[in-house]
């Protein structure tokens, strides 16, 4: 409740105060740029600061993904050097979780070009990533959606499974460091004390298709090094109203002997019951891996009819 009255104050002074001006503080040895009115309660601030820094419900939200029953849209297009399509596949897919193990069955699928090779592998690393974070083709048992504790890392992966580990933690769960990625591991941690110089933090009220939303942004600095720079661009969206994650957007580009990539990604989450959940991915970008043919490629999920396992 003390949240929906500061919020709603939050708002209220926004409407009839269109010329406030933005202030600086510093937090942690960072510094960030806030509105006048937010700046006048330092309390509400701190707490609304440390809970950026120490949040993980963007990355639980793709974590309750393995305890549920969900249907998906599948659109994935790989694309060639002018961004003409040349492989292509759409599916209908059903997640479905009994006895504490899922299994994801095909409902629909079309494919175009060469998607598959002809032991219906998949041709594409980007396909690879993707299915790897939606489908179980083979049962999965004994999951959660546990976070707090959990230690994300690839330390038990090898070879191209490794490096799929490692860019799905990049790609779903970014701004934390990871591990074991040669020259990139703590430029991505852009809350550690490294990033202090390397980016512009801000928070703004605004709203969420009508919901009123905490838009926190992080961007390089423009005298930032970009040989530092991994995240180019990260805003995430805040229900005002209960500080569930509403949406993200982020760009990500590096280029080094691993991997060589520059992507943006778009994520709209939904509630379902007292779990946050993906409810639309857009996926939009190009890279290298080291052993695999240079990719560029578009997708989008589409998650819908979750339930519980009975």
């Amino acid at each position: 409740m003390r949240w929906l009255i500061i919020i709603s104050f939050l708002f209220l002074c926004v409407s009839t105060n269109a010329q406030s001006k933005d202030t600086t503080v510093f937090y942690e040895g960072k510094t960030y740029t806030l509105p006048d009115v937010i700046v006048g309660d330092s309390k509400w601030y701190i707490e609304f600061l440390n809970r950026i820094k120490n949040d993980t419900t963007f990355y639980k939200a793709f974590r309750n993904l393995r305890v549920l029953n969900f249907t998906s849209f599948n659109d994935i297009k790989m694309l060639d050097k002018k961004r003409k399509v040349k492989a292509s596949m759409f599916s209908k897919t059903k997640q479905v979780r009994t006895d504490g193990c899922r299994q994801t069955q095909v409902l629909e699928e079309n494919t175009t070009g060469d998607f598959y090779d002809k032991k219906h592998q998949y041709n594409y690393f980007t396909a690879e990533l993707y299915a790897a974070l939606f489908f179980a083709p083979q049962k999965v048992c004994g999951e959660t959606n546990i976070v707090k504790g959990v230690d994300i890392s690839a330390k038990n992966k090898k070879g191209i499974e490794k490096h799929k580990e490692q860019l799905k933690m990049l790609f779903f769960n970014p701004g934390k460091k990871i591990q074991g990625i040669p020259f990139m591991g703590d430029k991505v941690n852009i809350f550690e004390p490294s990033a202090i110089q390397l980016y512009d933090f801000r928070v703004d009220q605004d709203t969420y298709r009508g919901t009123p939303a905490l838009v926190f942004t992080a961007r390089p600095k423009a005298d930032a090094d970009k040989d530092d720079i991994v995240i180019d661009s990260m805003v995430t969206w805040f229900d005002a109203k209960n500080m569930n994650i509403l949406a993200r957007t982020y760009t990500l580009s590096y280029s080094a002997g691993v991997y060589d990539f520059n992507v943006t990604m778009e994520v709209e989450m939904q509630q379902f019951g007292e779990l946050t959940v993906p409810k639309v991915l857009r996926y939009n970008g190009e890279w290298d891996v080291m052993f695999k043919k240079k990719e560029r490629a578009v997708f989008t999920a589409t998650l819908f009819d979750f339930s519980k396992e009975k």
